[in-house]
C-alpha cells in the first residue's frame, strides 16, 4: 500500500522522503522488520521504541514513525506524529482496510467477568445462527481455529490484522475482552464499536494505574469517546457503573439484580448443579438454565443477555446459547471426578475475584474449603494483604503458594500476603502438621505450587470442596524471566489420581 494512503487521518507534525513508495508490512518491534516494512517507534513499558529504529532500517523498513525528535536515515521516509501509539492504530486500520468497520464489533471491559462474558455472547450469537469471533485472555478464535493470545487485548496493528482475517472468513460479530491497558495504550481507539459492556470494576493492575479514581477513568474514557454511536451495556448493580451512566450522560441499557433496571435476573436458584434464574424486561418475562455456579456468573449471565436482547436476539436464541455453555476454561472449572472432593480451578487473581468465587463456594459447602493461591510478582502489590484477609477468613484452610513470581523472591511476595492475615484468629500450621489441625481455622505456606496443590489434595474429604486459585486457564509458570509448563488442571487432576490410588 502507498505510504500516502497509510498516512490518512493521522496527525502529522512534520515529514520528509518519498511518499509515493509502497509498504508492505507494519511492524513495531524491530526484529520483524524486512523489506518494506514502515517501523512504528512507540514507547514502551520497558523500552522505548526510538532507541532500534537504526536496526529497523538495516533490516529494510522504508519509513519510520516517531514522536520524537531523531536524526532521520538517509532514503528513508521520516513521519513524526504527536503520539505514536494513536498513529499507529490509523496505521493498522487503514493498512488492512477498515476490518472492523466490517463487523459488528463488541467490546467488554471490566475488572471481572470479561472472560465468561465473551464466551457466553460467542454461544448465543452461533445459536442465533451468526458467525461470531472471540478475541480474548485465553485466546482468539473464529470458524472453528484457535490461535494464541499474548495479551488480554492485542497491540493495534496485530488487532486490525487479527480482524481482516475474520472479516475475510465472514465472521459479523466479533466479541473483544478490551483491557483498561488496551484503553490507555490506545490500541483500540482506530476500531469501530457498535456496542461497548461494562462488567465491573475493583482493586487491580494499581501498579500500573496508581489510583483506582484513575484506573475508573481510563474505563469511563472507553464509553465516552471510543463508543460515541455504539450501544452501552452497564451493570448497574457496580457503582462504578452508575456513575459512568451519570458522568456520561448518554442512554445506556443498564442490568442487574439489586436494583430496578432495563434488564434484571429473580426468582434465581443457585446449587453446585448450576443457576435457574428468571429474567424481567420491559417486554415481558423467561427462565433460563445454565449449568455454570455461583452469583458472580448469575451477574455474567445477566451481562450476555442483555448484550443479545439489545442485538435483537430471540430469547429462545438466548436461552438456548446459554445452556450451551458448560464451563469456561480456568473459570470456576471442576477438574475432580465422581467420589472425589469437588475441586476448582479458577483464574481468580484479585481480592475481589477470590472473594467473590470463595463466597459462592461457601453456600455449597458441607464440611471444609481449602484454598491454594498466590500472588504475583512484578505486579500490583496492594492487593497482597487483602489476598491474605480474604483468603484465610472464608476458607477453613488456605495454602500460601508461588503464583508467577516472576523475577521477585517467592518468599517475600508470600510474607506481603501474610500481613494482611488476622494471627489471632487464624493458626499458622507447619506442613507437616496440618494433617492434624483440621478443626480450626488456619493456613500453612508451601512455596512450590505442585507441592501445594498435593498437599490440599491430601489432606481434603470427598465432603471438602477445594479451590486453586489464580492461574486458571494458564498452562505456564513465570519464574524468572523464563517459562515452565505448569497447568493448575494437570497438577490437580494428577493429585487427584494419586489420592484415588492411595485409597
Amino acid at each position: 500500500m502507498r505510504l500516502t494512503h497509510l498516512m490518512n487521518g493521522m496527525d502529522v507534525l512534520e515529514s520528509s522522503g518519498d511518499f509515493s513508495l509502497d509498504v508492505s508490512d507494519l511492524c513495531y518491534d524491530s526484529r520483524r522488520c524486512g523489506k518494506g516494512s514502515l517501523f512504528v517507534a512507540i514507547p514502551g513499558l520497558k523500552h522505548d521504541g526510538h532507541y532500534f529504529i537504526e536496526e529497523a532500517v538495516k533490516r529494510g523498513a522504508v519509513c519510520v514513525v516517531h514522536e520524537k525528535d531523531i536524526i532521520s536515515s538517509k532514503g528513508v521516509a521520516s513521519v513524526r506524529v504527536r503520539d505514536s501509539r494513536l498513529a499507529m492504530g490509523s496505521l493498522g486500520k487503514n493498512f488492512y482496510g477498515n476490518p472492523s468497520g466490517e463487523i459488528c464489533l463488541i467490546g467488554v471491559t471490566g475488572t471481572n467477568g470479561k472472560t465468561t462474558v465473551t464466551y457466553l455472547l460467542e454461544s448465543i450469537l452461533k445459536e442465533a445462527g451468526f458467525n461470531a469471533g472471540v478475541i480474548g485472555t485465553i485466546n482468539y478464535r473464529y470458524g472453528g481455529q484457535t490461535f494464541q493470545s499474548l495479551n488480554t487485548t492485542p497491540e493495534s496493528v496485530d488487532l486490525h490484522r487479527i480482524l481482516r482475517e475474520m472479516a475475510d472468513y465472514g465472521v459479523t460479530h466479533a466479541v473483544m475482552e478490551v483491557s483498561s491497558h488496551a484503553i490507555d495504550l490506545k490500541r483500540v481507539d482506530a476500531c469501530e464499536f457498535e456496542m461497548g459492556i461494562f462488567t465491573n470494576l475493583t482493586s487491580e493492575h494499581l501498579d500500573y494505574h496508581g489510583t483506582m479514581e484513575n484506573y475508573f477513568l481510563v474505563k469511563k474514557r472507553f464509553f465516552q469517546e471510543l463508543i460515541t454511536g455504539g450501544k452501552k451495556i452497564v451493570n448497574g448493580d457496580d457503582p462504578w457503573g452508575m456513575r459512568i451512566i451519570q458522568e456520561e450522560g448518554t442512554r445506556a441499557l443498564v442490568f442487574g439484580i439489586e436494583k430496578s433496571c432495563d434488564v434484571s435476573a429473580f426468582d434465581f436458584k443457585l446449587s453446585m448443579d448450576g443457576i435457574t434464574a428468571k429474567i424481567r424486561t420491559s417486554d415481558g418475562e423467561f427462565g433460563l438454565i445454565s449449568s455454570m455456579i455461583g452469583k458472580f456468573n448469575l451477574f455474567n449471565i445477566l451481562t450476555a443477555v442483555t448484550a443479545a436482547l439489545s442485538l435483537d436476539i430471540t430469547r429462545g436464541d438466548i436461552v438456548a446459547g446459554i445452556e450451551k455453555v458448560k464451563n469456561i476454561p480456568g473459570r470456576l472449572e471442576m477438574v475432580n471426578a465422581p467420589g472425589d472432593p469437588a475441586v476448582f480451578v479458577d483464574y481468580a487473581h484479585t481480592e475481589d475475584a477470590l472473594k467473590r468465587a470463595l463466597e459462592n463456594l461457601v453456600e455449597f459447602r458441607k464440611r471444609k474449603i481449602i484454598t491454594v493461591f498466590g500472588c504475583g510478582g512484578d505486579r500490583d502489590r496492594t492487593k497482597r494483604a487483602p489476598m491474605g484477609r480474604v483468603a484465610t477468613e472464608l476458607s477453613d484452610i488456605a495454602i500460601i503458594t508461588s503464583d508467577n513470581p516472576r523475577t521477585e523472591d517467592p518468599l517475600g511476595i508470600i510474607g506481603e500476603i501474610e500481613e494482611g492475615i488476622n494471627r489471632n484468629s487464624i493458626e499458622k500450621f507447619l506442613s507437616g502438621n496440618i494433617y492434624g489441625n483440621q478443626n480450626g481455622k488456619g493456613y500453612a505456606v508451601i512455596p512450590d505450587r505442585r507441592e501445594a496443590i498435593e498437599l490440599a489434595i491430601s489432606i481434603a474429604d470427598t465432603a471438602d470442596i477445594v479451590l486453586i486459585a489464580g492461574k486458571g486457564h494458564e498452562d505456564y509458570q513465570i519464574l524468572g524471566t523464563g517459562r515452565i509448563s505448569f497447568d493448575d488442571r494437570i497438577v490437580t487432576r494428577e493429585a487427584l489420581a494419586r489420592r484415588r490410588a492411595r485409597g
